[in-house]
């Protein structure tokens, strides 16, 4: 009978950080080897793009040995990583005129977003407490590099579009109510499959956050989100404009409850975003 345990079933604090390592290192190859490829195509804007996400990923490695060393765990073969957490999303062989700086820190959001579900998982399904609390400490190390990259985005987008719109948070219960029609319509065209229940259940969940959003408004700072028109009718957009909202809120809100709320719904969204990237891509 076959013992293989599935890649988030983790026995030991020194099992998840060896794989935490492992990930962080899987990820600078992936960039250092964009990198190159863009510098040999003669696209050194881009090639330093990549380069500074080399930089961002050293960093968040040099977190893990730290905490490795800090907790005096001993360093052992990680094991087996989970499937396309890193992804270049065809970056290493499209032609460079397709690739830009947006595009890039795009790929390296929808990385740590993957990472942050993974770690999601692992804490789900820990067998002990220190598993637990460590997987979770993970999971908020990603939803903060998400952040730190989304950022990077929004400045990468600016530079490269001029019709933008501004999406404030006052209208994030309009918002809101369009993804849950736009899920339940992808849900429709997908009846009968497991992806209509988990689409049908992420719609309850953008009116459930509809219902909290006008119940309790939020009281923030003055923020707001910039997209193109087209993304209001994209149910992947439309979730990444709100994701980006959310972290907007969650850190810079002015009440507790509220920044709370924001990072909740943010995380709720970023597995919304998993399925729905899956179902673009084809994949299972």
């Amino acid at each position: 009978m076959s013992t293989r345990r599935e890649p988030w079933e983790l026995v030991s604090l020194a099992e998840l950080l060896a794989l935490a390592a492992q990930m962080e290192q899987e990820a600078i190859d992936g960039y250092l080897d964009l990198s190159r490829r863009m510098e040999s195509l003669q696209r050194p804007d881009l090639a330093r793009v990549f380069d500074a996400l080399v930089v961002e990923e050293q960093s968040h490695l040099s977190k893990v040995d730290a905490w490795r060393g800090g907790a005096g765990v001993s360093r052992i073969q990680a094991p087996e990583s989970p499937k396309e957490v890193f992804e270049d999303e065809g970056v290493g062989i499209v032609a460079p005129d397709l690739v830009s700086a947006y595009r890039a820190f795009s790929i390296a959001v929808r990385n740590e977003e993957r990472a942050f579900v993974f770690w999601t998982y692992v804490s789900a399904h820990a067998d002990t407490d220190e598993i637990q609390e460590a997987a979770e400490r993970m999971a908020r190390e990603e939803l903060g590099h998400v952040a730190t990259l989304r950022r990077e985005r929004r400045l990468a987008f600016h530079s490269e579009r001029d019709l933008n719109i501004a999406v404030t948070l006052d209208v994030l219960p309009d918002l809101e109510r369009k993804l849950a029609h736009l899920l339940d319509t992808l849900a429709a065209s997908d009846a009968g499959t497991g992806k209509e229940i988990l689409l049908r259940n992420f719609a309850r969940q953008s009116e459930s956050r509809v219902a909290s959003l006008i119940e309790t408004p939020v009281t923030a700072l003055a923020v707001a989100a910039i997209t193109p028109r087209s993304a209001l009718e994209s149910p992947l957009a439309l979730s990444e404009l709100l994701v980006d909202c959310y972290l907007d809120l969650g850190s810079q809100a002015k009440q507790d409850s509220d920044a709370s709320r924001g990072r909740a719904f943010a995380a709720d969204l970023i597995h919304c975003l998993a399925v729905l990237g899956d179902r673009q891509t084809g994949r299972s």
